[in-house]
Protein backbone atom coordinates (compact mmCIF):
# COMPACT_ATOMS: atom_id res chain seq x y z
CA UNK A 1 0.00 0.00 0.00
CA UNK A 2 1.36 3.44 -0.58
CA UNK A 3 1.48 5.95 2.23
CA UNK A 4 0.58 5.20 5.65
CA UNK A 5 -1.94 2.42 6.69
CA UNK A 6 -5.77 3.17 7.86
CA UNK A 7 -6.00 2.81 11.36
CA UNK A 8 -8.66 2.08 13.99
CA UNK A 9 -9.29 2.73 17.42
CA UNK A 10 -10.98 0.15 19.82
CA UNK A 11 -12.62 2.08 22.99
CA UNK A 12 -11.58 5.85 22.44
CA UNK A 13 -15.26 8.57 22.89
CA UNK A 14 -15.09 12.21 22.17
CA UNK A 15 -16.55 13.27 25.29
CA UNK A 16 -17.09 16.86 24.97
CA UNK A 17 -15.56 19.43 22.30
CA UNK A 18 -15.45 23.25 22.68
CA UNK A 19 -14.42 26.46 20.88
CA UNK A 20 -14.09 29.38 22.22
CA UNK A 21 -14.11 32.63 20.16
CA UNK A 22 -11.78 36.00 20.50
CA UNK A 23 -14.15 38.90 20.73
CA UNK A 24 -12.49 41.25 18.93
CA UNK A 25 -14.09 41.73 14.92
CA UNK A 26 -11.89 42.51 12.88
CA UNK A 27 -13.00 43.01 9.27
CA UNK A 28 -11.15 42.22 5.94
CA UNK A 29 -12.44 46.04 4.97
CA UNK A 30 -9.97 47.24 7.90
CA UNK A 31 -7.54 45.61 6.28
CA UNK A 32 -8.23 47.36 3.01
CA UNK A 33 -7.97 50.79 4.59
CA UNK A 34 -4.83 49.98 6.03
CA UNK A 35 -3.19 48.55 2.69
CA UNK A 36 -5.23 51.01 0.66
CA UNK A 37 -2.13 52.78 -1.18
CA UNK A 38 -0.24 49.11 -1.81
CA UNK A 39 -3.31 47.82 -3.28
CA UNK A 40 -3.56 51.35 -5.50
CA UNK A 41 -0.13 51.40 -6.60
CA UNK A 42 -0.38 47.46 -7.05
CA UNK A 43 -3.68 47.41 -9.38
CA UNK A 44 -5.42 45.37 -7.25
CA UNK A 45 -9.01 44.94 -7.27
CA UNK A 46 -11.26 46.45 -4.05
CA UNK A 47 -11.96 43.71 -1.47
CA UNK A 48 -9.47 41.22 -2.65
CA UNK A 49 -9.42 39.32 1.04
CA UNK A 50 -13.20 38.86 0.34
CA UNK A 51 -13.61 38.14 -3.20
CA UNK A 52 -10.05 35.69 -3.45
CA UNK A 53 -10.40 34.14 -0.30
CA UNK A 54 -14.40 34.49 1.08
CA UNK A 55 -12.62 35.78 4.71
CA UNK A 56 -14.94 39.04 5.40
CA UNK A 57 -13.94 39.03 9.26
CA UNK A 58 -11.66 37.16 11.38
CA UNK A 59 -10.96 37.76 15.17
CA UNK A 60 -8.54 39.02 17.77
CA UNK A 61 -8.23 38.24 21.71
CA UNK A 62 -8.56 41.45 23.71
CA UNK A 63 -5.91 43.29 25.03
CA UNK A 64 -4.61 41.64 27.52
CA UNK A 65 -5.81 37.81 27.29
CA UNK A 66 -3.18 35.51 25.49
CA UNK A 67 -3.64 32.35 23.18
CA UNK A 68 -2.84 30.30 26.32
CA UNK A 69 -5.25 31.70 28.56
CA UNK A 70 -7.72 31.06 25.64
CA UNK A 71 -6.44 27.17 25.82
CA UNK A 72 -7.28 27.40 29.50
CA UNK A 73 -10.41 28.72 28.59
CA UNK A 74 -11.39 25.67 26.31
CA UNK A 75 -9.83 23.13 28.47
CA UNK A 76 -11.59 24.30 31.61
CA UNK A 77 -15.21 24.63 29.44
CA UNK A 78 -14.49 21.03 27.50
CA UNK A 79 -13.81 19.41 31.18
CA UNK A 80 -16.95 20.70 32.54
CA UNK A 81 -19.22 19.53 29.94
CA UNK A 82 -17.71 16.42 29.91
CA UNK A 83 -18.08 15.90 33.74
CA UNK A 84 -14.98 14.75 34.09
CA UNK A 85 -12.66 15.79 37.10
CA UNK A 86 -9.07 17.51 36.66
CA UNK A 87 -7.98 14.74 39.05
CA UNK A 88 -9.27 12.01 36.56
CA UNK A 89 -7.17 13.55 33.47
CA UNK A 90 -3.94 11.42 32.51
CA UNK A 91 -2.94 12.99 29.41
CA UNK A 92 -3.03 16.71 28.16
CA UNK A 93 -1.74 17.88 24.82
CA UNK A 94 -1.24 21.08 23.50
CA UNK A 95 -1.66 21.69 19.49
CA UNK A 96 -0.98 25.49 19.57
CA UNK A 97 0.94 26.65 16.10
CA UNK A 98 1.58 29.90 18.45
CA UNK A 99 4.15 30.33 21.04
CA UNK A 100 6.33 32.87 22.93
CA UNK A 101 9.11 30.98 23.54
CA UNK A 102 10.85 27.85 22.59
CA UNK A 103 10.75 26.39 25.52
CA UNK A 104 9.21 25.14 28.04
CA UNK A 105 6.48 23.65 26.20
CA UNK A 106 2.59 25.43 26.29
CA UNK A 107 1.54 22.72 27.95
CA UNK A 108 2.99 23.40 30.62
CA UNK A 109 1.35 26.58 31.90
CA UNK A 110 -2.05 24.82 30.87
CA UNK A 111 -1.87 21.55 33.00
CA UNK A 112 -1.19 24.10 35.86
CA UNK A 113 -3.96 26.40 34.81
CA UNK A 114 -6.23 23.72 34.51
CA UNK A 115 -5.35 22.55 38.02
CA UNK A 116 -4.44 18.81 36.56
CA UNK A 117 -2.64 16.22 38.71
CA UNK A 118 1.12 15.55 38.73
CA UNK A 119 0.57 12.17 37.37
CA UNK A 120 -0.73 14.19 34.42
CA UNK A 121 1.68 14.20 31.15
CA UNK A 122 1.73 16.78 29.31
CA UNK A 123 3.55 17.98 25.96
CA UNK A 124 3.33 20.05 22.81
CA UNK A 125 2.44 18.25 19.13
CA UNK A 126 2.91 20.64 16.40
CA UNK A 127 1.80 20.06 13.06
CA UNK A 128 0.85 23.07 11.70
CA UNK A 129 -3.08 22.98 11.20
CA UNK A 130 -3.11 19.27 11.66
CA UNK A 131 -2.05 18.98 15.14
CA UNK A 132 -5.41 18.96 17.19
CA UNK A 133 -6.34 15.82 15.39
CA UNK A 134 -2.71 13.96 15.50
CA UNK A 135 -3.00 15.07 19.37
CA UNK A 136 -6.76 13.15 19.50
CA UNK A 137 -5.37 9.98 17.31
CA UNK A 138 -2.33 10.08 19.63
CA UNK A 139 -4.78 10.16 22.80
CA UNK A 140 -6.83 7.71 21.67
CA UNK A 141 -4.20 5.33 21.20
CA UNK A 142 -2.84 5.77 24.64
CA UNK A 143 -6.52 5.50 25.88
CA UNK A 144 -7.23 2.17 23.81
CA UNK A 145 -3.57 0.71 25.29
CA UNK A 146 -4.91 1.70 28.98
CA UNK A 147 -2.30 3.78 29.60
CA UNK A 148 -4.09 6.94 30.32
CA UNK A 149 -8.32 6.67 31.05
CA UNK A 150 -8.76 10.63 30.00
CA UNK A 151 -6.88 13.05 27.78
CA UNK A 152 -7.41 16.50 27.50
CA UNK A 153 -6.10 17.82 23.69
CA UNK A 154 -6.09 21.75 23.81
CA UNK A 155 -5.77 24.62 21.27
CA UNK A 156 -5.01 28.22 21.47
CA UNK A 157 -3.99 30.58 18.54
CA UNK A 158 -2.95 34.18 17.91
CA UNK A 159 -2.89 35.74 14.54
CA UNK A 160 -2.83 39.26 15.65
CA UNK A 161 0.84 39.34 15.79
CA UNK A 162 1.91 38.11 12.94
CA UNK A 163 -0.93 40.33 10.76
CA UNK A 164 0.39 43.46 12.07
CA UNK A 165 3.95 42.88 11.10
CA UNK A 166 2.27 41.37 7.96
CA UNK A 167 0.47 44.75 7.54
CA UNK A 168 3.50 47.12 8.63
CA UNK A 169 5.77 45.09 6.01
CA UNK A 170 2.99 45.43 2.80
CA UNK A 171 2.72 48.68 3.75
CA UNK A 172 6.18 49.69 2.54
CA UNK A 173 6.16 51.35 -0.58
CA UNK A 174 8.71 48.80 -2.27
CA UNK A 175 6.43 46.14 -1.77
CA UNK A 176 6.38 44.42 -4.96
CA UNK A 177 2.94 42.43 -6.22
CA UNK A 178 4.98 39.16 -5.75
CA UNK A 179 5.90 40.42 -1.82
CA UNK A 180 1.78 40.78 -1.40
CA UNK A 181 0.92 37.08 -3.18
CA UNK A 182 3.72 35.29 -1.17
CA UNK A 183 2.30 36.77 2.22
CA UNK A 184 -1.67 36.87 1.09
CA UNK A 185 -2.51 33.86 3.23
CA UNK A 186 -1.18 35.85 6.34
CA UNK A 187 -3.88 37.89 6.25
CA UNK A 188 -6.96 34.92 6.52
CA UNK A 189 -5.51 33.79 9.43
CA UNK A 190 -7.77 34.30 12.92
CA UNK A 191 -7.62 33.51 16.40
CA UNK A 192 -9.51 31.35 18.63
CA UNK A 193 -9.31 28.33 21.19
CA UNK A 194 -10.58 25.02 21.27
CA UNK A 195 -10.51 21.99 23.87
CA UNK A 196 -12.04 18.11 23.33
CA UNK A 197 -12.07 15.66 26.31
CA UNK A 198 -11.47 11.86 25.51
CA UNK A 199 -12.15 8.99 27.37
CA UNK A 200 -12.84 5.11 27.11
CA UNK A 201 -16.20 4.42 25.31
CA UNK A 202 -17.41 1.63 27.19
CA UNK A 203 -17.69 3.81 30.59
CA UNK A 204 -19.31 6.48 28.70
CA UNK A 205 -22.22 5.02 26.49
CA UNK A 206 -23.55 7.88 25.41
CA UNK A 207 -20.59 9.67 24.34
CA UNK A 208 -19.02 10.07 20.63
CA UNK A 209 -17.35 6.79 19.48
CA UNK A 210 -13.91 7.84 17.64
CA UNK A 211 -13.74 5.07 15.05
CA UNK A 212 -10.10 5.94 13.07
CA UNK A 213 -8.95 7.30 9.85
CA UNK A 214 -5.94 7.12 7.38
CA UNK A 215 -3.31 9.49 7.72
CA UNK A 216 -1.13 10.39 4.58
CA UNK A 217 2.07 12.56 4.11
CA UNK A 218 3.32 14.78 1.33
CA UNK A 219 6.55 15.90 2.43
CA UNK A 220 8.35 16.75 -1.00
CA UNK A 221 6.36 19.86 -0.35
CA UNK A 222 7.79 21.08 2.68
CA UNK A 223 8.80 24.14 1.44
CA UNK A 224 5.18 25.48 0.39
CA UNK A 225 4.16 27.30 3.44
CA UNK A 226 6.51 28.65 6.29
CA UNK A 227 5.65 30.21 8.66
CA UNK A 228 7.03 32.61 11.71
CA UNK A 229 6.15 34.83 14.61
CA UNK A 230 6.75 38.27 11.77
CA UNK A 231 4.83 36.67 8.80
CA UNK A 232 3.90 33.74 6.73
CA UNK A 233 5.31 32.64 3.64
CA UNK A 234 2.95 30.47 1.22
CA UNK A 235 2.95 29.47 -2.59
CA UNK A 236 -0.88 29.27 -2.86
CA UNK A 237 -1.08 27.77 -6.22
CA UNK A 238 1.54 24.88 -5.01
CA UNK A 239 -0.27 24.99 -1.40
CA UNK A 240 -3.68 24.01 -3.08
CA UNK A 241 -2.74 21.55 -5.80
CA UNK A 242 -0.43 19.66 -3.47
CA UNK A 243 -2.66 19.71 -1.07
CA UNK A 244 -5.46 18.77 -3.20
CA UNK A 245 -3.66 15.91 -5.02
CA UNK A 246 -2.62 14.60 -1.05
CA UNK A 247 -6.12 14.29 0.23
CA UNK A 248 -7.78 12.45 -3.17
CA UNK A 249 -4.53 9.62 -2.30
CA UNK A 250 -5.74 9.30 1.05
CA UNK A 251 -9.45 9.45 0.31
CA UNK A 252 -9.20 6.84 -2.33
CA UNK A 253 -6.79 4.64 -0.09
CA UNK A 254 -9.49 4.82 2.80
CA UNK A 255 -12.57 4.39 0.74
CA UNK A 256 -12.12 0.08 0.81
CA UNK A 257 -12.49 -0.20 4.20
CA UNK A 258 -13.95 3.54 5.33
CA UNK A 259 -16.97 3.93 2.72
CA UNK A 260 -16.86 8.03 3.55
CA UNK A 261 -18.93 8.76 0.55
CA UNK A 262 -22.57 9.20 2.13
CA UNK A 263 -21.53 10.81 5.85
CA UNK A 264 -23.89 13.11 7.58
CA UNK A 265 -21.10 15.84 7.71
CA UNK A 266 -17.90 16.52 6.39
CA UNK A 267 -16.33 18.70 8.29
CA UNK A 268 -12.96 20.02 7.43
CA UNK A 269 -10.07 22.39 8.25
CA UNK A 270 -10.89 26.01 7.73
CA UNK A 271 -8.94 27.77 5.49
CA UNK A 272 -10.70 29.65 2.21
CA UNK A 273 -13.22 29.55 -0.30
CA UNK A 274 -10.99 28.46 -3.11
CA UNK A 275 -9.68 25.24 -0.60
CA UNK A 276 -12.81 24.38 0.57
CA UNK A 277 -14.79 24.08 -3.05
CA UNK A 278 -11.51 22.50 -4.54
CA UNK A 279 -11.68 19.85 -1.80
CA UNK A 280 -15.73 19.52 -2.29
CA UNK A 281 -15.34 19.17 -5.67
CA UNK A 282 -12.85 16.73 -6.27
CA UNK A 283 -14.29 14.10 -3.88
CA UNK A 284 -18.36 14.82 -4.99
CA UNK A 285 -18.95 16.15 -1.51
CA UNK A 286 -22.30 17.58 -0.91
CA UNK A 287 -21.88 20.87 0.37
CA UNK A 288 -24.79 21.23 2.44
CA UNK A 289 -22.85 18.60 4.52
CA UNK A 290 -19.76 20.45 4.98
CA UNK A 291 -20.29 23.43 7.54
CA UNK A 292 -18.46 26.45 6.51
CA UNK A 293 -16.81 28.71 9.42
CA UNK A 294 -13.83 30.47 7.73
CA UNK A 295 -15.52 33.52 6.21
CA UNK A 296 -16.20 34.98 10.26
CA UNK A 297 -13.50 33.52 11.76
CA UNK A 298 -10.66 33.49 9.33
CA UNK A 299 -8.38 30.14 9.27
CA UNK A 300 -7.52 29.78 12.71
CA UNK A 301 -5.22 26.74 12.52
CA UNK A 302 -5.72 23.81 14.27
CA UNK A 303 -8.38 25.09 16.27
CA UNK A 304 -10.10 25.69 13.16
CA UNK A 305 -11.33 22.04 12.71
CA UNK A 306 -12.78 21.39 16.47
CA UNK A 307 -14.08 24.90 16.54
CA UNK A 308 -16.11 23.97 13.30
CA UNK A 309 -17.20 20.97 14.87
CA UNK A 310 -18.30 22.13 18.22
CA UNK A 311 -20.28 24.66 16.20
CA UNK A 312 -21.68 21.90 14.18
CA UNK A 313 -22.19 19.99 17.12
CA UNK A 314 -25.52 21.39 17.71
CA UNK A 315 -27.03 20.58 14.69
CA UNK A 316 -25.76 16.62 14.69
CA UNK A 317 -28.00 13.65 16.16
CA UNK A 318 -27.22 10.54 17.73
CA UNK A 319 -25.48 7.88 15.33
CA UNK A 320 -24.45 10.10 12.89
CA UNK A 321 -21.24 9.28 10.94
CA UNK A 322 -18.47 12.48 11.06
CA UNK A 323 -15.35 12.44 8.90
CA UNK A 324 -12.92 15.08 10.14
CA UNK A 325 -10.39 15.94 7.51
CA UNK A 326 -7.87 18.51 7.83
CA UNK A 327 -4.55 19.15 5.76
CA UNK A 328 -1.37 21.02 7.32
CA UNK A 329 1.55 22.31 5.89
CA UNK A 330 4.21 20.52 5.54
CA UNK A 331 2.11 18.47 3.65
CA UNK A 332 0.40 15.80 5.56
CA UNK A 333 -3.33 14.91 5.59
CA UNK A 334 -5.52 13.09 8.22
CA UNK A 335 -9.03 12.15 8.00
CA UNK A 336 -11.03 11.09 11.39
CA UNK A 337 -14.30 9.52 11.36
CA UNK A 338 -16.29 9.82 14.63
CA UNK A 339 -20.17 8.57 15.26
CA UNK A 340 -22.21 10.93 16.93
Amino acid sequence: MIGNATFRHRNTALLSVIGVQAPRIVSSTEFDHRLASTLRRLKFPPRLLERVAGVTHRRWWAPGTSFDDAAIEAGAKALADSGIEASEVGLLINTSVTRRNLEPSVAVKIHHGLGLPSSAMNFDVANACLGFVNGMTLAANMIDSGQIKYAVIVNGEDAQATQEATLARLQRPETTREDFNREFATLTLGSGAAAAVLGPADEHPGAHRILGGVMRAGTEHHELCVGGIDGMATDTKGLLDGGLQLVLDAWHEAQPEWDWGSMDRYVTHQVSTAYTQAIVDAIDLDPDKVPITFPHWGNVGPASLPMTLAAESQNLNEGDRVLCMGVGSGLNTAMVEIVW
